[in-house]
């Protein structure tokens, strides 16, 4: 069963056509994809997911194409505004002045604007003495390469902090973790729910449309069927137009190596999603699957694979309920409104001697990082502790905990 064609095309209708090298690169990606659906004849969309942007040399995230900013596909938080990673860098600082030898380990550094400003603020606060190690795990080579350059414009005492992994420290650290955006681009599973059945999303290539397409199969896996069921008894029905979602089964593995990884820490997720209740709302019925390609936002992960990314929500009720059977506490939950507010971010915006061009741009920067119809509601700030009990400067002024 495959859903209509028409909402696609009209969404590719809108979308600008890549350069035609790039089409090229996509169509290498396709290829390998087809390759695997020869041999299966589908693919869970986990599975297409994760081709899709971590396939070596053509996967969204390990190509050499620009991701962030101007020149990308969407902008983060450290980009609007150093503001960000200033507020940020004084939680990290409480979490390291915990610690006895404290490290930092960023998830995905981007093009590395948050580990640069994150250090200066620490230098400026007198914690980067003490900090041992700043780590960026980066699987993307051409991102690595693009923080090193930055990063080794730092001051020398800070840049020589900086060390790049592939993986986890195999040997158990202090740490305060950092994953800004990091969980909304794990790959997914993509479920329908229907009045008589539940569903799992597949990938296909349709010969006679020459198109890689959905397809729909009974759930035969217990824990997806346990998911379902869960849903479906939170919803307490569902129309005959069907019901689609996504959910991450990569939350609890990646919990768990994280927390073997430490002995004592804090781990920062910073995200845009929402608590179960609100998440798995019967109006949100299509799901909150999100590609981006130049700062357009659709919902067609077939379009170019390898030009585009793709992304999900996340059910921050999930986390916490995964990172508790990992062996993390949950510390804190909040808006990034209420985080950064929490953290200073007025203090450190007040500059009256600045001129009235600069004023007017962080004031800009400050809407469109609180505002609720810009990133102050959607985004989520949560803290996960271990073996660290003390309350959190972030999260003083709204902790939402009662909400998970």
């Amino acid at each position: 069963m495959t859903l209509q064609l028409k909402h696609t095309s009209r969404q590719r209708a809108r979308l600008p056509e890549p350069p035609d090298e790039l089409k090229q690169k996509s169509a290498d990606l396709v290829k390998k994809i087809r390759q695997r659906l020869k041999r299966h004849g589908q693919l869970p969309f986990s599975d297409y997911m994760q081709m899709a942007l971590y396939t070596p040399g053509l996967g969204y995230y390990t190509s050499g194409l620009p991701k962030i900013g101007r020149g990308g596909d969407f902008v983060t938080a450290p980009e609007i505004s150093p503001l960000f990673s200033q507020c940020l860098a004084r939680q990290v600082a409480q979490g390291l002045s915990l610690l006895t030898t404290p490290n930092v380990i960023e998830f995905g550094a981007g093009r590395g604007t948050m580990a640069r400003d994150l250090l200066l603020a620490l230098d400026e606060a007198g914690q980067a003495e003490r900090l041992q190690r700043y780590y960026i795990l980066e699987l993307s080579a051409d991102l690595r390469d693009r923080q090193q350059t930055l990063l080794n414009s730092l001051p020398a005492h800070l840049a020589n902090k900086v060390e790049w992994l592939s993986e986890l420290p195999k040997t158990p650290l202090e740490a305060v973790v950092l994953a800004n955006e990091v969980l909304d681009a794990m790959p997914f599973e993509r479920l329908r729910l229907e009045p008589e059945q539940t569903l799992r999303a597949y990938v296909y290539y349709n010969e006679a449309h020459e198109a890689l397409e959905w397809t729909y199969e009974p759930i035969v896996e217990p824990e997806l069927q346990r998911i379902s069921n869960q849903l479906l008894q939170s919803l307490g029905s569902v129309s005959e137009r069907g019901y689609d979602t996504e959910v991450n089964l990569n939350l609890y593995p990646w919990l768990q190596s994280l927390s073997e990884s430490l002995t004592r820490g804090l781990v920062l997720l910073v995200d845009y999603g929402y608590p179960r209740q609100e998440y798995y709302q019967p109006a949100r019925h299509m799901g909150t699957l999100r590609c981006h390609y130049q700062h357009l936002a659709h919902s067609d992960p077939f379009f170019y694979p390898g030009l585009q990314d793709i992304t999900a929500h996340v059910d921050f009720t999930a986390v916490a309920e995964n990172a508790f059977s990992a062996g993390f506490k949950i510390a804190g939950y909040t808006t990034q409104a209420h985080f950064l507010m929490s953290s200073g971010l007025m203090d450190l915006a007040h500059q009256p001697d600045a001129e009235v061009t600069e004023q007017l741009k962080l004031a800009q920067q400050i809407k469109t990082l609180t505002l609720p119809d810009e990133m102050g509601e959607t985004f989520k700030v949560m803290a996960l502790s271990k073996d660290l009990d003390q309350p959190l400067v972030g999260f003083e002024f709204r902790d939402l905990r009662h909400q998970l």
